[in-house]
């Protein structure tokens, strides 16, 4: 699936999907990488070393900081692929240097899914 490289880099590994936005300032703990938000689809599960694919962020700007406290705490998702990457995860994955891919058409990726993320040439692809 071809994209828009948001922020660059190349990794493979397992996706977690969300079918609704995740917004990281309240939704995810920084310091455990765990989903925190009430009710949302993710609640209860952990972002560490995985794909995480969601359609868009929501929030507060500070959720660009908690994405850079992902990173900094060692439980950052290794990237980050949405349908429309907003300017709260753009910051947070240009800060921390997590490859992030949009326009992608998510909807044809589930969780456990095996994908390569090549950011740098604006790609995401199942492995």
């Amino acid at each position: 699936m071809k994209g828009r490289m948001i922020s660059p880099g190349k990794v493979e590994g397992e996706a977690i999907v969300s079918s609704e936005p995740i917004g990281f300032y309240g939704g995810i703990d920084a310091k455990t990488g765990t989903v925190i938000e009430k009710g949302h689809p993710l609640e209860g599960k952990n972002v560490k070393g995985k794909i995480l694919v969601f359609p868009s962020g929501k929030g507060s700007t500070v959720g660009s900081y908690v994405i850079y406290g992902l990173k900094k705490n060692g439980v950052a998702p290794k990237a980050i692929v949405n349908r429309e990457t907003e300017t709260i995860v753009a910051t947070g994955v240009i800060l921390a240097g997590i490859p992030c891919v949009d326009h992608i058409e998510i909807d044809g990726i589930k969780t456990g899914d095996k994908i390569v993320v090549d950011a740098d040439n604006g790609e995401v692809n199942h492995a």
